[in-house]
């Protein structure tokens, strides 16, 4: 396993993290057996959220029973934007994650006028300055799906780490990963897979690392299965090959850059569609040509595309201002809707 400076924290992380957004999916124990795992592979870097259910919670009782809590660096984030607010769900994190301490507090994907919120007076990085000066957080970092926070979080001395989108299809963020390193910020490299639509997860890993400016990534892990691919996609720091930068080409024609990527932000539709497993089908259909499966899938849900009332409320909140309702329409026609 490679190991790097987590920018200028001092803390000498794993280039590959454990993501636990998946933990939701699975139960407890099959969470203890995933990062009892991921200790032996050697990732000492673990992401997690308030925001991701169960996962705190699992993950904080896995490594209460292992004893492995002194061997990881635990990421979680919040969306707290006053001071009050952090300090209730930084209580809730240390409750949940079963330690005194977190090594990296996150704010949990700002928009630029929240982040401004938060790091003024009375603000949530308020919260998070008092817990660091008594030892209870150790550094403070930030998740952001649009650039514009990026471009706040960069220039904000307090901010030590930015997570944010990058991986085969998704470049925005390119120029700012280099930013981020001459600055002596860490950068968290989430949604290598694209939210699940990038197939090959050896592929989209080693394509993320060998930018030099990713400091960490974090695919979500579910499966032991998952795990050891994962690490042997980042352990073989081999330059990509000819083969390998075809496939990426390949990737980038197939998706686009107006594909869902599962973040599930778009959550509850006002009808109750489930709208990112509408869009996985419609791949399942469209790009894989397993039409016989991707038409059983879709008629498991409960409520299908063509109910889609038009409210617009799911584009509010996609942090990657997708056309949803113009994209339900087409995943409908496509099912014969």
């Amino acid at each position: 396993m490679q190991y790097v400076s987590l920018g200028s924290t001092g803390l000498q992380v794993s280039r590959l993290g454990f993501g636990g957004i998946p933990v939701q999916r699975i139960d407890q124990p099959r969470t203890r057996q995933l990062l009892e795992a991921a200790h032996k592979a050697g990732i000492n870097y673990i992401d997690t959220a308030r925001a991701y259910t169960v996962s705190e919670e699992w993950i904080g009782q896995a490594l209460q029973q292992s004893g492995l809590r002194d061997e990881f660096i635990i990421a979680t984030k919040c969306r707290a934007i006053t001071a009050e607010e952090m300090a209730e769900e930084l209580n809730a994190s240390l409750r949940s994650l079963r330690t005194d301490h977190i090594e990296l507090y996150q704010f949990h994907n700002p928009s630029p006028e929240d982040f401004d919120r938060i790091i003024a007076p009375g603000g949530a990085l308020e919260a998070l300055k008092s817990a660091h000066a008594v030892g209870i957080v150790e550094h403070i970092g930030v998740t952001a799906h649009l650039a514009a926070t990026f471009e706040k979080a960069l220039a904000c001395p307090d901010i030590e780490t930015i997570m944010f989108p990058y991986n085969i299809v998704e470049q925005q963020g390119a120029d700012l990963i280099a930013r981020c390193k001459a600055a002596g910020k860490a950068f968290i490299a989430m949604k290598p897979l694209a939210g699940g639509a990038i197939e090959s997860g050896r592929l989209a890993i080693r394509y993320t690392l060998a930018n030099p400016g990713v400091t960490v990534v974090i695919p979500g892990m579910a499966e032991l299965r998952e795990l050891s691919q994962n690490v042997a996609a980042a352990e073989d720091a081999s330059p990509l090959t000819e083969e390998e930068l075809a496939a990426c080409e390949e990737v980038r024609k197939s998706l686009g850059t107006q594909f869902c990527r599962r973040c599930n932000y778009c959550a509850p539709c006002t009808v109750g569609i489930q709208i990112p497993n509408c869009f996985l089908f419609q791949g399942y259909l469209n790009r894989y040509g397993l039409e016989g499966w991707a038409h059983e899938r879709y008629n498991t849900l409960p409520v299908k595309a063509g109910a889609c009332i038009e409210c617009g409320t799911c584009e509010t909140r996609c942090p990657y201002q997708l056309p949803i309702r113009q994209m339900l329409k087409k995943v409908a026609a496509d099912f014969g809707e």
